[in-house]
């Protein structure tokens, strides 16, 4: 672990580099000029405490207390354009002071007119509103915590991530600080810099309240296509990827560990209900999946033809379904893929997360062989080494056959993006008309647009409902796609990858997105 916490924090410092942090800068840079000497420490306190706590708990908050996570935004929102305005009206600045020195009294030796607490309450905000360019590590802890299985090491990672970011900040706000005093023309006019940093805040807090700022990074990404390019690299090695693989709960001192039990979380499909203790004297792939992910359905092909190999010889696939999204738990839809997939293995639904936690699983799609005794001797997740799978199965089932498995390259360099409110990143899309956002996805009105540059040959979408929308590739109209059921619809399919502009019009009120991914 101490390998991504050294990586999350120097991920955390390069941020400063990244179009990421521009929206908050000018918030950032307001506790250079105004409040006590430690209103910069409180502003950094608080942001380190809030963005880990809402990193990591922002789904549990939302789930259990029916608060959308739009509306924690809003709230964050009031609080920066609210210490704004007192930057432009000096009397409501004196009563902040004087709440904030009382406050202060509460607390042991402490000084009551440093401005700690106003500029801890400012970072508290500011960790709520913030949208990072996520890396590998952080994208793997967000996964993490949206299936509410958050451990130690996910807090410290994320606390490092935070803490990283946080000391460019801090040297930049102390760094105008000592501008200030150094000149004297500067310390003259300390009262027109700190109204206009006032209305600085305040145009920040419009941006994000319209979420202008993340029109802005794709503006700036648009123009500046190679700015910010390559920073998360620095992650992206085969040692973070091990330590990440290595987060997830394995055989401890290369030990075997028996396989968890299947908890049914919704119906069984070809098949009664299994256990593993019954399949003793099989060998068992566990297969993790769900019905919209690309990810999963590449794998499909090498799953069935596994199974119509070896489901004589002694293996037996189990697809444990466990849903992303609130519609995958839907047996009815399950039950339709399965059959647009032609997946004749046994498949359970895992609609309350119970399998996917025994098994302490993190990914989508995650493969857990399983032997004649029971017992985990085999893990692979995400994509590829299809081979090395094969082989392993092969070994257990003491069989010696040419293995020859096609294979697939993922070309694509755009991450997969989220389009509802918990996980939305709007950081490269534009949007145009009326739009409402859920947890999960988006729902544009008739005539609404939305526009984003990828770097990928395919593009798929996640929708649901009944509609049609206008694709259009780099202003030329592709096609016109017709929804009519939830899942994963190819929009672009191009024979190489390269860096292009997609466009959707939408032609009614009617459909759901959910998520883009990229081939």
């Amino acid at each position: 672990m101490i390998i991504l916490i050294l990586f999350a924090f120097l991920g955390g410092i390069f941020t400063i580099l990244s179009p990421c942090i521009l929206p908050i800068l000018p918030i950032v840079l307001s506790g250079s000029i105004t409040g006590g000497k430690r209103r910069p420490m409180g502003v950094v306190t608080g942001f380190i405490l809030s963005f880990t706590f809402f990193t990591l708990f922002l789904s549990v908050i939302v789930r259990a207390t029916g608060l959308s996570a739009d509306a924690l935004r809003v709230v964050a929102v009031i609080v920066i354009a609210f210490f704004g305005t007192s930057l432009l009206i000096p009397q409501l600045q004196i009563a902040i002071e004087k709440l904030f020195s009382r406050l202060a009294l509460l607390t042991p030796k402490q000084n009551t007119n440093d401005g700690f607490f106003s500029g801890m309450l400012v970072g508290v905000s500011l960790g709520l509103v913030w949208t990072p360019c996520v890396g590998p590590i952080l994208a793997s802890i967000i996964t993490v915590a949206a299936t509410s299985s958050v451990g130690l090491d996910a807090v410290i990672i994320t606390l490092a991530y935070a803490a990283g970011t946080s000391i460019p900040l801090l040297a930049i706000t102390y760094g105008g600080r000592n501008l200030l005093t150094k000149h004297p023309w500067l310390l003259t006019h300390t009262a027109h810099i700190q109204k206009g940093f006032g209305i600085l805040m305040l145009l920040a807090a419009l941006a994000i309240f319209f979420s202008w700022d993340r029109k802005f990074q794709t503006y700036i990404l648009e123009t500046f296509p190679n700015y910010g390019t390559g920073l998360t690299k620095l992650e992206d090695n085969a040692l973070v990827k091990k330590q990440l693989e290595d987060m997830k709960a394995k055989p401890k001192g290369g030990r075997m560990v028996n396989a968890p039990e299947f908890i049914m979380g919704g119906q069984w499909f070809n098949s009664e209900p299994l256990t593993i203790k019954e399949l003793r004297g099989n060998v068992v792939l566990v297969d993790f999946w769900t019905y919209t992910c690309i990810n999963c359905i590449r794998t499909l092909p090498y799953l069935r033809s596994w199974h119509e190999k070896y489901k004589d010889k002694g293996l037996v696939i189990v697809g444990v379904h466990t849903p992303e999204f609130e519609f995958e738990k839907n047996p009815e839809n399950v039950k339709k893929a399965m059959k647009d997939f032609g997946i004749e293995y046994p498949v359970m639904q895992d609609n309350d997360y119970a399998t996917w936690q025994a098994y302490a699983n993190h990914y989508w799609p995650a493969k857990y062989l399983v032997n004649q005794e029971g017992s985990i001797v085999y893990t692979h997740f995400g994509e590829g080494d299809y081979d090395e799978t094969e082989e392993k199965i092969q070994g257990l089932l003491s069989i010696d056959m040419p293995v020859r498995n096609p294979t697939y390259q993922v070309m694509a360099r755009t991450p997969e993006t989220y389009l509802g409110s918990l996980r939305g990143d709007y950081s490269r899309i534009q949007i145009t008309g009326t739009w409402t956002k859920s947890e999960e996805y988006a729902r544009p009105s008739k005539g609404s647009a939305m526009t984003m540059r990828f770097n990928a040959a395919k593009v798929f979408l996640v929708m649901r409902g009944r509609g049609s929308l206008n694709v259009y590739l780099d202003e030329t109209l592709v096609k016109t796609v017709t929804v009519d059921g939830d899942k994963l619809y190819d929009l672009i399919d191009l024979p190489l990858p390269g860096e292009h502009i997609l466009k959707l019009e939408f032609l009614d009120s009617n459909l759901e997105l959910y998520a883009f991914t990229f081939g």
